[in-house]
């Protein structure tokens, strides 16, 4: 479908069809472009773990006992 067929279309539903449809397309980009962000710190993070050598040091204490005081 083109895009001026779907304006068409969008333009000929009732006004709160029309917000709705609004609504669910801004959440859609919302969260695929938060999901593309935490891609992008997931990448730059892993690149400081990887070179950074006093990083991995710190998964070394996930063996450890975990004890919470109340």
């Amino acid at each position: 479908m083109q895009n001026i067929d779907l304006l068409e279309q969008i333009q000929r539903l009732p006004v709160s069809q029309q917000l709705f449809l609004i609504e669910e397309t801004l959440k859609f980009i919302q969260k695929e472009e938060a999901g593309h962000q935490m891609e992008l710190a997931a990448n730059v993070l892993y690149n400081d773990y990887v070179n950074d050598i006093e990083l991995p040091v710190f998964t070394l204490l996930d063996l450890e006992e975990f004890y919470e005081t109340k």
